[in-house]
């Protein structure tokens, strides 16, 4: 967020874990982040600020003070580094970096040389003299001294002499460069900085020699021989100003300061007795104000030295520069009040009036007020805008959810064509493969049983199948009471359909001797009927509509489960014929009276002669498949390891020609609850309440041989 401060303590984090992801150390890291700071700063609006700080690059750093100053009443809890320069010749200078937050001086070099290259056209190698603590007023404050040394960009791209001079000379400047350093390190080092002594030009001279370079301009100002200003015109023409001498003894005070901080007008009274130095965050004494006299200077008036009538009032803050004067040995603080808003005018008891015509604080509060609606604007939109993200991101999650379990009422293509409002095509499938399964002696259980045991007896029974749905991709048509519908080769056709119903038949009976029987608490057994054939595949309804499948198929398929045994899974003709040197063993059982179809020749299906239990069940079969299993929860609800099969050619739906849709061959098949609600199965459900009141199991097969009759 903007307008968010971040602890430095998360700043170093990201640097670590930045080096260990790169392979390179904090230093480059942060010099790298600093050239990207100057790109952010220019690509968020400040590129036309930037540029206008200075027109040499030393004019450059001396006036971030003033800008961080600036930036400060926006961003009230900036914490800035101040920079103080000594110029030098030949193109050098040393750069002075106080900052009270450690570890982060290594940005300074980024920035400085992206600034350099990109508004001055000059390279900059900047390297670290001395790095120290120094104890100021509010504690430790890392002091960094770079020795920075500029040399013209465009004199770098001049034609290249001869590659072997051209090496030789880049050799013997770096040997000069080299021992330059060492000289500049020591004579620093050996140097006793007094500016109250010495001048800040000599000291300047003792380091290195001056002589023409690029941080000098070559304009030279006139200055008259007396100044031709009264002392009364001076102190109303700039109200707000304070002389005071190396003692800080206050000379000279401006009138409107006198008028909010009346002592000043007691002579010889000492400055540090009624303001104390905000910023920059050094002892309140003549050589720290000298060693950062290019700083912007924040002065806040003492409460207790105030009179009765403003000591309620918010104390003064004065907001200004630092001028030494060698001549008489005195210091002239030109200063503005330091206000944001005109709430904060109100609020001191002052008026627009009260600043001189010429100063621009006029212009920045009221320019600043602007700007501060205009930041709790932007920052109310920035915070408007992270909590839709994150509504944005639970409502993707909560569609998720929505959608998986609209895809466990209906194909997947058939909803998605639903919620655009189209109608669903019924599709012909000219082959495909039906299974239908029940529980044996299911009424004498329902019967002896409470109904809540019944619902976890079948509960269990359907997550296993369910999961195995998914391992041989067969669709899954319904479930009602005992009763379980499966199809292969339906909504999506594919050759090997009957391959796949018969694997999961034969999964089947391996998951049913799982689920316990409430009663006698042995496995219970299953009859399982498969059936090959064609049908009609479609919607039908507005209200809850279902996918449904009609014809004779869907007949034929009950009547092989109603006729077979417990514990088989049962064969039909067509279903035989395309099973057949398929790699199943298959025996067959004869020719056996079905009712509403004659006499028919039937199978019954034994195993898989290339597949293990393994395979069938969809069980992880290496050690990395069963971590994987085991991470995730139980094998038979969450693991899927789904069975290969051999590619088959996929077969296209016929359509009603009306109609003018498909339906899409490349959705894959959906292992979930679907519609084909059929009269039989209404009937199994009718069924079981009556064999919960009691009704025998005679009653119960006639009644739901009566709806098989009935059924497709």
């Amino acid at each position: 967020m903007t307008y968010t401060v971040y602890d430095d303590i998360i700043t170093i984090k990201l640097i670590q874990e930045a080096c260990k992801v790169l392979g390179v150390s904090m230093e480059a890291i942060l010099k790298l982040f600093g050239e990207y700071f100057f790109k952010f700063c220019k690509m968020s609006g400040y590129d036309r600020m930037l540029r206008t700080l200075g027109g040499n690059l030393t004019e450059f750093i001396e006036n971030l003070d003033a800008l961080h100053s600036y930036l400060a009443l926006s961003y009230q809890e900036m914490n800035a580094p101040s920079f103080r320069v000594e110029k030098g010749a030949d193109g050098k200078m040393l750069l002075h970096y106080y900052s009270d937050r450690s570890g982060l001086c290594h940005i300074v070099p980024g920035i400085i040389e992206a600034v350099a290259k990109d508004f001055f056209d000059i390279d900059v190698t900047m390297d670290i003299l001395d790095m120290s603590k120094e104890e100021e007023r509010t504690g430790k404050k890392e002091h960094v001294v770079f020795l920075v040394v500029q040399k013209p960009h465009r004199q770098m791209r001049r034609a290249k002499p001869n590659r072997l001079q051209d090496n030789q000379d880049i050799q013997r400047n770096q040997e000069v460069l080299e021992a330059a350093f060492l000289r500049m390190k020591e004579k620093y080092l050996s140097v006793s900085v007094c500016p109250v002594k010495k001048s800040h030009w000599e000291i300047v001279r003792s380091i290195v020699m001056f002589g023409k370079g690029h941080l000098v301009n070559t304009f030279v100002p006139v200055y008259p021989e007396r100044l031709w200003i009264e002392q009364k015109t001076f102190c109303s023409a700039f109200p707000f100003h304070i002389v005071f001498d190396e003692s800080l003894r206050v000379k000279q005070a401006g009138v409107n300061i006198q008028k909010y901080v009346p002592g000043l007008q007691t002579q010889k009274i000492q400055l540090d007795e009624y303001f104390s130095i905000i910023h920059p965050q050094v002892t309140f004494n003549i050589f720290s104000i000298c060693k950062f006299i290019n700083s912007q200077f924040v002065l806040k008036a003492r409460r207790e030295r105030m009179p009765e009538a403003r000591k309620s009032q918010p104390a003064l803050k004065l907001r200004g520069q630092m001028l030494w004067m060698e001549s008489m040995r005195c210091m002239l603080y030109m200063c503005s009040p330091k206000l944001r808003s005109l709430q904060e005018l109100e609020e001191c008891k002052m008026h627009l009036s009260d600043i001189a015509p010429h100063d621009t604080t006029r212009d920045l509060i009221l320019l600043n007020q602007q700007r501060l609606a205009e930041i709790e604007l932007s920052n109310q939109l920035e915070r408007k805008k992270e909590e839709l993200r994150v509504l944005s991101k639970h409502l993707a999650i909560e569609k998720k959810k929505t959608e998986t379990l609209l895809y466990a009422m209906l194909p997947k293509h058939v909803a998605n064509q639903l919620k655009e409002g189209k109608k669903v095509a019924a599709g012909e499938f000219k082959t495909c493969t039906i299974l239908f399964s029940d529980v044996v002696t299911f009424t004498n259980i329902c019967a002896a049983c409470q109904p809540i045991q019944i619902v976890k007896m079948l509960n269990s029974m359907y997550s296993k199948f369910d999961r195995l749905t998914s391992v041989h991709e067969v669709y899954k048509v319904e479930t009602i009471g005992d009763a379980y519908m499966v199809v292969g080769g339906v909504p999506v056709p594919i050759g090997s359909h009957a391959q796949r119903v018969a694997n999961f038949a034969l999964g089947m009976r391996i998951s049913a001797k799982e689920v316990m029987n409430p009663i006698t608490g042995e496995p219970i057994q299953i009859r399982v009927g498969i059936h090959t054939g064609p049908v009609l595949a479609g919607v039908v309804g507005d209200k809850m509509p279902r996918y449904c499948l009609f014809g004779d198929t869907v007949n034929t398929a009950s009547r092989m489960e109603s006729h077979g045994l417990p514990d088989k899974v049962h064969l039909s003709p067509t279903a035989y014929s395309a099973l057949e040197n398929q790699g199943f063993e298959i025996i067959e059982r004869g020719e056996i009276e079905v009712k509403g179809k004659g006499k028919m020749t039937t199978y019954f299906l034994i195993r898989n002669l290339h597949a293990s239990e393994d395979e069938i069940m969809g069980r992880p079969q290496s050690l990395r498949d069963r971590k994987e299993a085991s991470a995730q929860g139980s094998q038979d609800s969450r693991t899927v390891a789904i069975m290969r099969y051999e590619h088959s050619e996929l077969r296209s739906p016929r359509s009603d020609k009306a109609d003018g849709e498909y339906i899409d061959h490349h959705t894959p098949p959906s292992t979930v609850v679907h519609g084909g609600r059929i009269a039989g199965f209404r009937c199994v459900v009718h069924a079981f309440e009556l064999k919960c009141a009691g009704r025998t199991k005679a009653g119960h097969e006639a009644t739901t041989g009566a709806s098989r009759q009935r059924h497709g």
